[in-house]
């Protein structure tokens, strides 16, 4: 599995203990992030890690703020990508099993750098739940998409 990373100066915080967390797991990471502090803007590296998931060069997608919540609305700028935010790792898990999200996004701010490591592990190792009602709805996203894509028809 291919996990594609990105983060600012803000979520730059998060950047060690990710990849900490990643490297407990099967994976294989694919960096976009920062190197440095100097301020930037997220959007330079949602884009980035959002493309390589939606063109299916990594299979899910870690994104890193100041809250997780600018990096989300980005990411979900790009059709295909499927980005949620999680404080919590009950919510990054369900964002895999009900929602098929493809990306986490997550706060360098809101959370610390242990719960960072939980959050990351929970929606890694989560798998997208086969039950018809969560496969219903998950088309009914990406119906949304088309429609929205071909300008609201």
């Amino acid at each position: 599995m291919k996990v594609a990373f990105g983060c600012d100066h803000a979520g730059l915080v998060l950047r060690r203990p990710i990849f900490e967390a990643l490297a407990e797991l099967p994976v294989e990471v694919l960096d976009f992030g920062v190197a440095d502090a100097a301020p930037v803007d997220y959007c330079t590296f949602a884009e980035p890690v959002a493309r390589a998931v939606s063109k299916g060069e990594a299979d899910l997608g870690i994104l890193a703020c100041g809250t997780g919540v600018g990096m989300a609305i980005a990411a979900n700028k790009v059709p295909g990508a499927y980005a949620a935010h999680a404080s919590d790792p009950y919510t990054a898990r369900m964002a895999r099993e009900h929602n098929a999200a493809n990306i986490l996004t997550l706060g360098g701010r809101v959370v610390g750098p242990g719960l960072a490591q939980e959050i990351v592990q929970a929606f890694v190792t989560a798998q997208p739940s086969s039950e018809e009602r969560h496969v219903r709805r998950r088309s009914q996203f990406v119906d949304l998409e088309r429609r929205a894509l071909q300008g609201g028809r």
